[in-house]
Formats: structure tokens, sequence, C-alpha cells
């Protein structure tokens, strides 16, 4: 992937605007500290909004660079889901997070934007075989230490085009066996693995309860029931919202979110209103067709009409 064109600035967002008035008119008096400005307040003290945006690094062009944090922020959004790397052939992933100073860099990025990490995602589980890799234990311990590291109680494990269950159900007694384990590890390191599959919520359910551990559960993808002809509000409410753990909010690309008629976001958000579920919506894709690699333009787009519907 390549970090190009970036076509729209939108440092000067409305929504940055519009927080930093509601801060000064509430009286908070700001003073300039360690290179960001500081309220006054914890973290802990600080209202926490329901719902969160965030974005992924791999999909930002700053997979595991520090720029990630500064590029959210300029994008509009609240948090980054950090990718633990490649995979390619080698025994466990291809992370600079594997060194205590540079998560300790990236959690100091990120509290100078006022970001947060919101997750640690293992993408290279998209092309490799999660059924079948011999060093999964590894691939799997290093991930949730990487978490431990930078303090994320969420990691993301999608089972790709080699897991995919609906083609391959041969593997489903493997994949089982595996995640139960990685349950076990997770729970081990108080940490939920949020596993992607393309079955539908149904099978998906039944899956997690096959599993039966509560350290997997869903990381639910508005692409998948779309992908299916399926609706996406009626599979979240099958999946229920003890099972999703965090969301993807984007389709495949082709339009911004605002101009989809497949994903009908004010019917979402009524729908998780619902259900009682709270979270991160990690923004993936929902690009431009017409201009995919311009960044600022297709994530800020998004992040800003997530804004409008969720807060």
């Amino acid at each position: 992937m390549k970090d190009k064109r970036i076509l729209v600035d939108l440092n000067n967002s409305r929504r940055d605007f519009i927080r930093n008035s509601a801060v000064l008119l509430a009286g908070m008096a700001f003073t300039r500290k360690a290179g960001h400005w500081d309220t006054g307040f914890s973290k802990s003290e600080m209202k926490v909004s329901r719902y969160r945006i965030g974005v992924a690094d791999l999909m930002i062009y700053k997979r595991q660079k520090i720029g990630a944090f500064e590029l959210t922020k300029r994008i509009g959004a609240e948090g980054v889901e950090v990718d633990m790397g490649g995979l390619g052939d080698r025994p466990t992933f291809n992370s600079k997070l594997a060194d205590p100073a540079v998560c300790k860099a990236f959690l100091d990025e990120a509290e100078k934007y006022g970001l947060e990490i919101c997750s640690v995602a293992m993408t290279g589980f998209y092309a490799q075989s999660f059924a079948e890799r011999p060093t999964w234990q590894r691939m799997i311990g290093d991930c949730l230490d990487t978490a431990k590291r930078l303090k994320v109680k969420t990691t993301f494990l999608p089972l790709g085009i080699t897991c995919d269950l609906r083609k391959y159900p041969k593997l489903r007694p493997a994949i089982v066996t595996r995640l139960k384990v990685a349950g076990q590890m997770a729970v081990a390191t108080g940490t939920v693995i949020g596993i992607e599959t393309s079955l539908d919520a149904a099978g998906e359910r039944r899956l997690l309860e096959e599993i039966g551990s509560p350290g997997i559960k869903s990381y639910f993808n508005f692409a998948n029931p779309v992908d299916h002809q399926l609706d996406i509000c009626n599979e979240l409410k099958i999946l229920g919202k003890d099972n999703i753990c965090q969301i993807h909010g984007t389709n495949s690309d082709g339009v911004h979110l605002s101009q989809d008629p497949e994903v009908n976001m004010p019917k979402i958000k009524q729908t998780l209103d619902q259900m009682g579920w709270s979270g991160w919506l990690v923004l993936q894709r929902s690009r431009d067709q017409k201009d995919p690699k311009n960044v600022l333009y297709n994530f800020g787009a998004n992040s800003k009409y997530m804004e409008s519907i969720f807060k």
C-alpha cells in the first residue's frame, strides 16, 4: 500500500472547534504541558462517550508507524487500531512493537494527541491460515503481550480467505480447538480476541458457543452481511450485544458511508442503542473508488459522518 496524496486538511474540523469551545465555556483552564493541552483532569475523570470512532493504522497507510496518531487527529477520529505487522512465512509477526520502548513511544504519542489505542489487529491472518500455521500460539501470545504493553483490552483476529468456514467447513474442528486455547490465553491476560468470520450471525453465534470462551467474541464487520445480502441490523440483533466486542463500521470500497445505500447508519445506531451495546467503531474502508488513496478525504469524511450519527 502507498501513503501518497492528501488533498483535504481537516485539522481545524468542526468537531474540534465545538469541543474546544465547549471546554472554554465550561470554564476549564488549559495549560500547555508535555506538548499537548492539559485540561487538569485525568482520563478516568473525563466523560467517555458511549460510542467511540477509531481508524485502522493499516488502512491509513501508517501500519506500525508513529505518524498514525498525528494523522488520526487530523482525520478527526478518537483512536487507532494498531496492526501487528505482516506474517508471510515468518514464525511470528514482523512487529516493531515487540520492543517495550516502541510501545511506550506509541502510548506517549497517543497521549500527546489526546487519542487512544483501541485495539491491536492481527491482519496478517487475512491471508495466512490460522488453522494450519504451526507457530500460531506464538503469534497469539506475541499479540496479547503487545496488547498488554499498549494497555489494550481488545485484539482482532480475522479468519481470512484460507479459513473461510463457508468454503472450507472441514477446517472448523481445528479452528475451534485452537480458538479454545487462544481464548484461555486471552482470559489469562485480561484480553478479548475478536474474530471475524464469513458466517452469518446465527452461524457465528453457534461457533462462539462451541468455543465456549469469554476470551473469544465477535468483531463485527458491516461489510460481511452486505456481501451476503443480509440485513446489518438483524445480524447485530442475532449476535447480541454480549457477543460483540468491537465493530469495523465500514463497507467495501466504493462510496463514502454517507452516500452508501447499503449501510443505513441511523438505523444501525438505533439498533445498537436498543441492544444496549457500547464501544469502538473502527473505520477500515468505505473509500471513494474515484480517489481511494486520498486518506484525509476518505477517512475524514467518514469520521465526520460517523460523528454526526453516533455523538
